[in-house]
């Protein structure tokens, strides 16, 4: 009997090229009825057809609001869901059509950060576990060298190695997500989904982890993909900002361009809602209030998900779903008003 060669994970991208490529990316959850026969009656569309690329060593932002699909695309996007549909290319490998073993061996290359910094955090398990359980899994480091790697971790995400056998009960909110972020970076991964890893913080705490998150990328060459509600933060630590809306992608551009220049009415209802710190600025602009409630994603409107909130829809956007396309180089947008 014989046995296909391990697969070659560790092709590396150039800095500023395409190291994830997602089109037509679905996340379907199944809504089932019945008592002894379960049989489905619908889908909750929550990721409903994504286009986007991650380049090597930059950090893509991903906002839009709560429940719009943002945690479920970077869970889809490292397998940890697996998608109903779409390709999810990394480094040349399509992730989605890797199981078992091979799915496992890519999995040191791509890391996640969770939201909460305690409830992703074994509460039974010293620092120094944490730490080391990815390295036991991966099978890196032995003995002396894994409690090495575990103090080197430590002092990277700016944790005195002195606390290795505390739990996570005992430190602060920030600690324990930077406990979090030592488990994810200890593999030496190339990828990391942030997900909201500082909306669970006190703002004078999230300044210092987006600026230690900033630090690790320039440090270890790391590619992020961040998800976040506060776009004030997003457009601090982006390279790139995508915007989501009910499940699918509205804009994607520059951080820089799309905050001077947005184009979809949703990106600018968005910012208008950002304070100024100027208040001569803050009382001259324009405050675009949404009407209505985001509808729900197990019926989404037809057309443009967006049009019943739209302050600007046509009868167009209420028959056609308007195309992902490129207005300008590097600006991507989807609606028919643009």
């Amino acid at each position: 009997m014989t046995t296909s060669a391990p697969m070659d994970t560790k092709r590396q991208i150039p800095h500023g090229e395409t190291l994830v490529d997602v089109k037509g990316l679905r996340m379907y959850f199944p809504v089932t009825a019945g008592l002894l026969i379960q049989r489905k009656i619908a889908d909750v569309r929550a990721v409903d057809g994504l286009d986007f690329q991650v380049k090597s060593g930059e950090t893509l932002g991903l906002v839009g609001e709560s429940g719009c699909g943002k945690s479920t695309t970077g869970r889809a996007v490292l397998q940890l869901y697996r998608p109903t549909a779409g390709t999810v290319n990394f480094a040349g490998t399509e992730l989605t059509q890797l199981k078992g073993g091979d799915l496992r061996r890519f999995r040191r290359r791509m890391q996640m950060i969770f939201q909460d910094p305690f409830s992703s955090l074994n509460p039974r398990m010293s620092v120094a576990q944490i730490i080391g359980e990815p390295l036991a899994i991966h099978g890196l480091y032995k003995g002396a060298e894994r409690r090495d790697r575990i103090q080197y971790i430590m002092q990277a995400v700016g944790l005195n190695p002195v606390f290795a056998r505390r739990f996570p009960h005992e430190f602060s909110g920030g600690q324990r997500q930077r406990i979090g972020i030592g488990r994810a970076l200890a593999v030496e991964p190339d990828f990391i989904v942030c997900d909201e890893p500082v909306s669970a913080l006190d703002v004078s705490i999230q300044a210092q982890v987006i600026n230690l998150l900033e630090d690790l990328q320039g440090e270890f060459g790391l590619t992020y993909l961040f998800i976040a509600h506060d776009l004030a933060v997003v457009r601090h630590i982006s390279d790139r900002v995508a915007v989501m809306y009910l499940g699918k992608m509205m804009e994607l551009a520059d951080s820089n361009e799309l905050y001077e220049n947005p184009l979809h009415p949703y990106t600018k209802a968005l910012l208008s809602a950002v304070p100024i710190t100027d208040p001569e600025v803050e009382r001259q602009r324009e405050r675009i209030i949404l009407t209505g409630d985001v509808p729900s994603p197990l019926r989404p409107p037809s057309g443009c998900v967006f049009n019943t909130r739209c302050p600007i829809a046509v009868d167009e956007c209420r028959e056609r779903v308007p195309d992902w396309r490129e207005h300008i180089p590097g600006h991507w947008v989807a609606c028919h008003r643009v």
